[in-house]
């Protein structure tokens, strides 16, 4: 895969080295499971803290689905 480079706001989540989206998934999930950020009764959801935020336009909880659609808005 085609390498992507984040922007400011994913970078302070994953690094801003250019990096495969598959690659950037993974690192994204290992930020979301280090910091227990997944719901615990609602498996599919995300609960964001500071730097999930900016990424996530400013809400608190979005889904997996959800998220790889904004998360894309945030590569280059």
């Amino acid at each position: 895969m085609k390498p992507v480079t984040p922007d400011d706001k994913l970078a302070a989540v994953v690094g801003s080295t250019p990096l495969p989206r598959t690659e950037l998934t993974k690192k994204l999930w290992a930020y979301i499971k280090k910091n227990g950020l997944q719901d615990k009764k609602v498996k599919t959801q995300i609960n964001a803290d500071d730097k999930l935020k900016a990424v996530f336009n400013g809400k608190s909880k979005v889904s997996m689905f959800e998220m790889t659609k904004l998360v894309s808005g945030h590569v280059k």
